[in-house]
């Protein structure tokens, strides 16, 4: 084990046994506190303190009145406020002033249970408060009084009962598997509930054996659920451990499946590869994560179970998003990037997908899940998915699922002479407009080139349906590379943050450099460039490109002259 993991561990085993010791003679107590691997910022206590919650980009000025009475700005903020998550912020800053602060807090909510929220018993957000409440309850309980310890415990009892209830009306997926966790801490956190802990752990086991494919991935497809899962269930092993009791075999193997899946999203500056709703990973966080990963293998290469491959050759890597769409009742977030990718070169990211922002999603998610925000194909600007759009449909099915999309989608890998080749293929053109999509990519050996042809054509056997013939080539750049199109309109510069250049060529067609936005920064959406490439079927079926490696810092200014600069785009 690494020694980054066994100091995090011995964190929290240290914080087991001084929440156990609070109040050793009581039969209905706390006797475990698990570990929070969540990043704690302790200069935001301060803010608290003084009445100024801070969520998902908005601020809330208390002015004395109690914060859980006030309107919030937007629904992301509400979930944060409402899953307590923000008790880590206060424990970080370890004062008396604090403690007290997050005491009265925490009071004020279990004193009015009478409160009327939206979001306050919706399972994923009801899961969360349980799970911040257990473990930061030594900052809650450290020099609190009996009567306090007995009104705190009360509003967890209720909370957890509520919870329970919550089972019959639950989203699949990553909400369920939370509240399943939750059940699980409840089990082994309080005392007198032995009685729990078995259908707890078979209920978990059951769902993780569902859910994390034999690959490691999960059935959304999205990586943004391994990091939010992993972040439960490695303090969940050890909470089982502190309490002398062997954790189940199911818990054990997802961890050890997706730990490897983890590795396989990340590129070279940590960053994870953007799909099916991935927004920006925090890397403090997946660095904490990665810690307790003893192997610190190279990344695999396919992923055939959960649909991704990847070509890493030198310091470039390729991710490949080369699977059909999720299953309709976990797919409210997926996006139809149907052989999208993702390139980088050391710890520079070239090409990207948009993303998905972390705060305020309503307002792009309708653009972020189509094929066009996606570096990919996309026929007569429709996307390769076709989601749920009625209104009421949505509230029903709590989002907007995917209702069609492709159905076969084929991918080979081979090592051929000059590096390795990927070949895919996709059908979710084929109903509507009677074409397949086939893409062909080929990475040099050394990492210096990457070759790509781009292919629609009918299914064997049927033709081309209807008029719409014209389809798009569309390379979304990350917000850090300078791009500048090449004079004979066939090719684009890219300039790295590092200083070295990367040329995109198309020698038989245009090439445009259009607008674009990147999704997922810390920041928040940024504006950015995308290279399109525009054709018709009828008179060319296929387009032939490239991104080669041309030079590094040396010669990054001779390259720039032979570039004709397009307007600049600001960041």
């Amino acid at each position: 084990m690494s020694r980054s993991a066994r100091t995090v561990i011995a964190r929290a085993t240290g914080v087991t046994v001084a929440v156990s010791r609070l109040w050793p003679g009581r039969a209905d107590r706390l006797i475990i506190a698990p570990h929070d691997l969540r990043t704690a910022d302790a200069t935001r206590a301060a803010e608290i303190y003084a009445g100024r919650f801070v969520f998902a980009g908005k601020i809330v000025t208390c002015h004395g009145r109690s914060i859980f009475d006030l309107e919030p700005p937007s629904e992301d903020w509400e979930v944060a406020l409402l899953g307590f998550g923000w008790l880590r912020h206060l424990r970080a800053a370890d004062t008396a002033l604090t403690r007290a602060n997050a005491r009265s807090l925490v009071d004020d909510w279990i004193s009015n249970p009478a409160r009327k929220r939206p979001l306050e018993r919706r399972p994923d957000v009801l899961a969360r408060r349980v799970i911040s409440l257990l473990s930061q309850a030594p900052l809650v309980l450290g020099d609190t009084d009996g009567k306090f310890y007995r009104k705190y415990l009360r509003g967890l009892t209720r909370e957890i009962r509520y919870l329970r209830y919550t089972m019959l009306d639950i989203a699949d997926g990553v909400p369920r598997l939370q509240v399943l966790i939750a059940l699980c801490y409840a089990s082994l956190c309080l005392a007198n509930q032995a009685r729990h802990i078995r259908s707890a752990t078979r209920r978990l086991s059951d769902e993780l054996q569902r859910q994390i494919q034999p690959d490691g991935g999960h059935i959304s497809r999205n990586p943004g659920a391994l990091v939010e899962l992993l972040s439960d269930l490695l303090p969940l092993r050890q909470t089982f451990a502190a309490r002398n009791i062997a954790p189940p075999p199911a818990l054990l193997n997802a961890i050890d499946r997706m730990m490897p899946m983890l590795r396989f999203f990340r590129h070279g500056d940590g960053s994870f590869a953007l799909f099916n709703g991935m927004s920006n990973a925090p890397s403090d966080l997946v660095a904490t994560l990665l810690a307790y990963d003893d192997t610190h293998g190279v990344p695999m290469a396919n992923m055939p179970h959960t649909g991704f491959q990847r070509l890493d050759a030198g310091t470039t890597t390729v991710i490949i998003d080369s699977g059909p769409p999720p299953p309709p009742n976990v797919s409210q977030e997926a996006h139809a990037g149907c052989l999208s990718f993702e390139l980088s070169s050391g710890s520079s990211r070239i090409v990207v997908n948009c993303g998905m922002p972390s705060t305020g999603r309503d307002n792009w998610r309708t653009f972020a899940r189509s094929t066009a925000a996606h570096s990919t194909l996309t026929y007569h600007e429709a996307s390769s998915c076709q989601f749920v759009e009625l209104s009421a449909m949505k509230r029903l099915l709590q989002g907007a699922p995917v209702v069609s999309g492709p159905v076969n989608v084929e991918s080979y890998r081979e090592t051929v002479g000059d590096g390795d080749l990927l070949t895919t293929s996709h059908d979710g053109y084929l109903a509507r407009f009677g074409v397949v999509h086939r893409r062909v990519l080929m990475i040099s050996h050394d990492g210096a080139r990457l070759d790509g042809e781009d292919t629609v054509s009918p299914a064997p056997g049927t033709r081309i349906k209807g008029a719409e013939t014209d389809f798009a080539l569309r390379f979304h750049l990350h917000p850090a590379v300078k791009a500048s199109r090449l004079s004979d309109a066939r090719g684009v510069m890219l300039v790295l943050p590092n200083r070295d250049v990367w040329t995109f060529e198309a020698l038989d067609d245009k090439v445009d450099l259009e607008d674009s936005v990147f999704l997922a920064g810390n920041d928040g959406p940024r504006r950015t460039a995308q290279i399109v490439i525009r054709q018709d079927s009828r008179h060319a079926s296929s387009i032939r490109w490239s991104f080669v490696r041309s030079s590094t810092s040396a010669s990054a200014t001779n390259a720039r002259r032979t570039a004709r600069r397009e307007p600049e785009l600001p960041l």
